[in-house]
């Protein structure tokens, strides 16, 4: 539906119509305000986006899929990949790669990987279906996809900026502030080169969120909710890995059904 569809439950402002740069929470946010849009760029540091640019550093081409779906195994079978699990369960012996950064730093002989997420897996793959390229940013590869954005936006390219947020006990989004920081970090990167004035206070706020905390993110990753979760189960080197700012060239793009570096595309001289 667009926009001014009749039918169309949600108010235009609510879409951030009126501006070419947009930013809204998970995964309903995410159909809101992408739908139209030529670029999505989802945001998941602990850990999606952050494990997914690992793994794209270590040249391994990556399926997103929904959590817990009952499907996953004959997914990745499909597609002669391996099935990644989640921390707790590879902490308890389950075989495979697991959802973290840490982890896929040390993972030797896998080229093809399903990676299933609650939040930034699940959201990719349901914007896979909306027509729109489909980014994966963490605070690690921000200022590559800032620059890989750059030239799409400076043409007039919609881009919708999707920070994936938790959940709280009960299924409801938990905004997580690890998600402004990061998808901030992509905007304030951005901003340096396009005018910032016209975007939306949603966006315009995520930049200046990402500044106030770009000196210490180390010390503010560890010590927002979500970092000392981690940290409190014994998973602090995730944390401290997807605390590393623009470490990595990466652009995860979701090419077909799977992410692979558009920057590396683009440099073999195949375009984005």
């Amino acid at each position: 539906m667009s926009a001014t569809d009749p039918r169309d439950p949600l108010d235009p402002a609510h879409r951030q119509a009126a501006h070419a740069v947009r930013l809204e929470w998970g995964p309903t946010g995410a159909a809101a305000v992408a739908a139209g849009c030529d670029v999505a760029v989802v945001v998941d540091v602990l850990s999606f986006t952050t494990t997914l640019t690992v793994a794209l550093d270590r040249g391994i081409t990556v399926w997103p899929y929904r959590w817990k779906d009952s499907g996953a195994a004959a997914y990745a079978a499909e597609r002669d990949a391996v099935l990644a699990v989640g921390r707790l369960e590879a902490r308890r012996g389950q075989a495979g790669v697991s959802l973290s950064p840490a982890a896929m730093a040390a993972v030797d002989g896998v080229e093809r990987l399903v990676l299933p997420s609650p939040n930034g897996s699940a959201i990719a793959f349901a914007l896979a279906g909306l027509g729109c390229a489909v980014v994966g940013a963490s605070l690690r590869n921000a200022a590559a996809v800032a620059e890989w954005l750059r030239p799409q936006v400076e043409n007039g390219a919609l881009v919708a900026v999707v920070p994936a947020g938790e959940r709280w006990p009960d299924g409801s989004l938990r905004p997580a502030v690890e998600d402004l920081w990061g998808a901030g970090a992509v905007l304030s990167h951005l901003g340096r080169f396009v005018d910032m004035s016209a975007w939306p206070p949603e966006a315009r706020s995520a930049a200046a969120a990402h500044d106030a905390v770009r000196a210490r993110l180390d010390e503010e990753l560890v010590a927002c909710a979500s970092g000392a979760e981690l940290v409190d189960k014994g998973f602090g080197d995730d944390v401290r890995i997807a605390a590393g700012a623009d470490v990595s060239p990466v652009v995860p793009l979701l090419d077909g059904d799977a992410f692979r570096d558009a920057a590396a595309r683009r440099q073999d001289g195949q375009g984005a």
